[in-house]
């Protein structure tokens, strides 16, 4: 069974999702891919998991690195759980590229090659935004593309988290911030 319970962020409206093993998802209202992960079959309640992810969120957006995760539960391909695990370990402030992250991706198998599409594909189904940092990720040539939550809320996360922003754009505009 899973259970959801709603977030009132500086950008939106959160819902936040869970199991008995930890949190299932975590998505702005209107997003992308939005609670795709949600069973159909859910329960709004407050659980401890829920308070824990609040006083996470509150760390976060109080524009502090929050420290260790929520136990979360997620499930998905052998390949978007690498890629998710990749993005866990971007630090706070930080940005890495789908490049990057596909060139790890294909040391860790062995492989020669990872498409960055590929990881563009997982970073976008990624179902724990902000917790899980797929707005961390950036193009290789700086634009601020793929977030699921829109680019308008990907830079406001990266600001909050004083990220350097040198040298990165927004697509549609091509200009700098």
């Amino acid at each position: 069974m899973q259970y959801t319970h709603l977030y009132r962020s500086p950008l939106g409206t959160i819902t936040l999702a869970a199991d008995s093993e930890g949190l299932t998802g975590l998505w702005f209202e209107g997003q992308k891919y939005f609670a795709a992960t949600l069973d159909a079959r859910h329960e709004e309640t407050m659980l401890p998991i829920f308070e824990q992810t609040r006083r996470w969120l509150d760390n976060y957006f109080g524009g502090n690195d929050p420290g260790p995760t929520p136990p979360l539960h997620l499930q998905g391909s052998p390949f978007r759980l690498a890629v998710w695990e990749i993005l866990r370990q971007i630090p706070f402030g930080k940005t890495i590229t789908y490049g990057e992250i596909a060139r790890e991706i294909a040391r860790r198998q062995g492989s020669k090659t990872v498409p960055a599409q590929a990881v563009g594909g997982a970073v976008g189904h990624n179902p724990v935004s902000i917790i899980v940092p797929c707005h961390r990720v950036v193009g290789s040539n700086g634009s601020l593309t793929g977030y699921a939550g829109g680019i308008e809320r990907k830079v406001r996360l990266l600001a909050l988290e004083k990220a350097d922003m040198t040298g990165l754009f927004a697509p549609q505009k091509g200009t700098a911030l």
